[in-house]
């Protein structure tokens, strides 16, 4: 059966929100500094992982087994099982949904403090958390761009859970080729009222029985739209009427006319939608109306796919983080061979192998490298929206946005990697539905997929973010590497440091050779994005895993080997420095094959590949 067993443990996220971050530099901020100490985490940490423990995961198997289902018609076109209610509904009176969006009520939470929420939520089921996710990022669109009197109208109700949203950009001839929609929007004799007609698909949650209304978020052009993305407008276009008293009016002439077949997250709807099949569906332009076909679409729409972009991570996390609790839990039991120390000796347990342990070390240094990355990430939204000075909020936007593709693209491409290493930990029986990592394998490899797909991320990473602002920004970020090297040189981690310079030292010669090839070479520049940005994420993980270390190695040796918490630290330790010794060395092998670049599968053939 899917995995329905919560496994997951909270000690590291503990550590990395409350220890490794700079809790005081965000709790300090006007913002929360009146309403939250470090410790109130915790009770939200739990809380969390209680409904993830004994009402999301339990729900899993139904949402796998069972998931959405099509039925037709204007009102419920998408049923779910009755759990999935029970499950919604406690998630939204715990406040653990969309509610985190508002980011200008007082008492907010630090957002940064969201990142784990969902994550432990992804890891008790990858598709349940579809349900309000993408409420949240709708949210963030209409608070900033959204008119005053039509905020009113929106977003209590998408806030409270009682309606939701969803995105609206993929159409079925035009993927992450945004620019190429064909959707319109037509203007009406009312001021910012537009008339909709087009088709989207692949709309995550765009469609379920669990909520009143569904506000989609739709991208359209407008019949004097400029070409490409730069004519492109976002309106708000609400599945049943919103009356200006808040009320519910009529059905708006969006119709659901299938949900996909998909190879995982089957409890989550992924809608084809129709607008204005019987010319009567209607929005309201978000922002400003298009002037001489120029609209505001992309740059409105790119708030919300820049928070899905990082979400994107976090559910990845989530996903192969479950799978590693549940490869450990197997093979703390799981008796299979003798020592090959002791090859006459009594069978042990498959942990006490030399290679499960390294595949079990390999995913827990993974899980913890990942974790750095994205809370950071998150930790510089907070800063960007709250820091005290204009210049220290562009600092943070600008290093959350280096860090976004990285978070998005190398997370959701090694949880399948990781999944397939928990399958493995779990030998034959890793293959079977019975076992945890067979469906989070399933569920997760719609993330590489999701929100761009990886490879536009390579581009993104070796194209805009070396080179935004001057390059001066990417150079801010690699002197916070490199001066952590320089400074750090402990004898506890000596072998580290000198392996992080190296590969520090490597990585500065891919980002030269990617200016170079940005001049002469753009085949090369393309073939290699993906690595490149593989390796610059190893290289950001790896300065960040040495922090961990060297902080445990310090609590450690201010607690004593006696203390409860003890174990946890000398974890950090050991995993730190595997991370360091066996993952980031692969940034040498990437160097190494850009220095002689092999072009045989662009020469090649189209023919010839068969």
């Amino acid at each position: 059966m899917p995995h329905n067993n919560y496994l997951y443990q909270t000690r590291d996220i503990k550590f990395q929100i409350k220890e490794w971050l700079d809790a005081d530099k965000v709790l300090s901020l006007d913002a929360y500094k009146d309403y939250y100490g470090i410790d109130d985490f915790d009770v939200i940490c739990d809380v969390n992982f209680k409904i993830c423990r004994d009402v999301i995961c339990p729900a899993n198997k139904e949402s796998d087994e069972i998931g959405m289902k099509h039925v037709g018609g204007n009102e419920k076109a998408v049923i779910s099982p009755d759990i999935f209610k029970s499950v919604y509904n406690t998630v939204m009176d715990a406040g653990m949904g969309p509610g985190f969006g508002d980011r200008q009520v007082e008492g907010r939470m630090p957002l940064y403090w969201y990142a784990p929420i969902l994550e432990m939520q992804t890891a008790a089921s990858p598709a349940m958390v579809m349900l309000w996710c993408l409420t949240q990022g709708a949210t963030t669109v209409l608070q900033y761009n959204l008119q005053e009197e039509l905020k009113e109208r929106f977003l209590p109700k998408m806030y409270s859970g009682e309606w939701g949203g969803s995105m609206c950009l993929t159409e079925p001839g035009a993927g992450s080729d945004v620019g190429a929609v064909l959707t319109k929007c037509f203007p009406t004799d009312t001021p910012g009222l537009w008339k909709i007609k087009g088709q989207k698909c692949f709309i995550t949650t765009g469609d379920w029985d669990g909520v009143e209304n569904i506000i989609h978020l739709v991208l359209a052009k407008d019949p004097d739209a400029k070409p490409g993305t730069a004519g492109i407008s976002c309106l708000v276009v609400p599945k049943f009427w919103v009356n200006e008293d808040g009320s519910l009016g009529k059905w708006n002439d969006v119709t659901t006319t299938g949900i996909e077949h998909k190879l995982g997250i089957h409890g989550s709807a992924t809608c084809s939608l129709a607008f204005g099949e019987n010319n009567d569906c209607y929005g309201w332009m978000i922002g400003p109306d298009p002037v001489d076909g120029r609209g505001k679409g992309m740059a409105q729409m790119f708030q919300m796919m820049n928070e899905e972009r990082i979400n994107t991570g976090i559910f990845s996390l989530g996903a192969f983080g479950a799978a590693y609790y549940a490869a450990l839990d197997y093979a703390k039991v799981r008796v299979q061979s003798a020592k090959a120390t002791d090859p006459k000796g009594p069978k042990v347990r498959i942990i006490e192998h030399e290679d499960v342990r390294r595949m079990l070390m390999l995913q827990k240094s993974m899980m913890e490298a990942c974790r750095a990355l994205v809370y950071s990430s998150y930790y510089y939204i907070d800063l960007s929206k709250e820091a005290a000075t204009e210049e220290e909020r562009e600092l943070a936007e600008d290093f959350f946005m280096i860090q976004n593709p990285l978070a998005k693209a190398f997370i959701s491409d090694v949880a399948w990697m990781m999944c397939a290493e928990a399958m493995q930990v779990h030998g034959g029986y890793g293959f079977m539905e019975e076992y945890a990592p067979a469906s989070l394998a399933r569920d997760c490899k719609i993330y590489s997929i999701w929100e761009g797909t990886n490879f536009m991320h390579g581009q993104d990473f070796t194209g805009r973010k070396f080179t935004m602002k001057g390059g001066e920004p990417f150079k801010k970020w690699m002197a916070e590497i490199a001066d952590f090297i320089a400074a750090k040189k402990t004898s506890e981690f000596a072998a580290e440091f000198a392996m992080m310079e190296d590969a520090f030292g490597d990585f500065q010669s891919i980002i030269d050779l990617n200016a170079e090839w940005s001049v002469n070479n753009k085949q090369m520049k393309q073939l290699y994005a993906t690595r490149m940005l593989h390796a610059g994420t190893k290289v950001i993980c790896g300065k960040m895993m040495l922090e961990q270390g060297i902080l445990a190695a310090q609590k450690l040796a201010e607690l004593g080997e006696d203390h409860f918490d003890a174990n946890f630290y000398k974890s950090k330790i050991a995993t730190a420095k595997f991370f360091v010794m066996n993952v980031v060395p692969e940034v040498f092998s990437t160097l190494k094959a850009m220095q002689h670049p092999d072009t045989s599968c662009i020469d090649l053939a189209e023919e010839a590949y068969m």
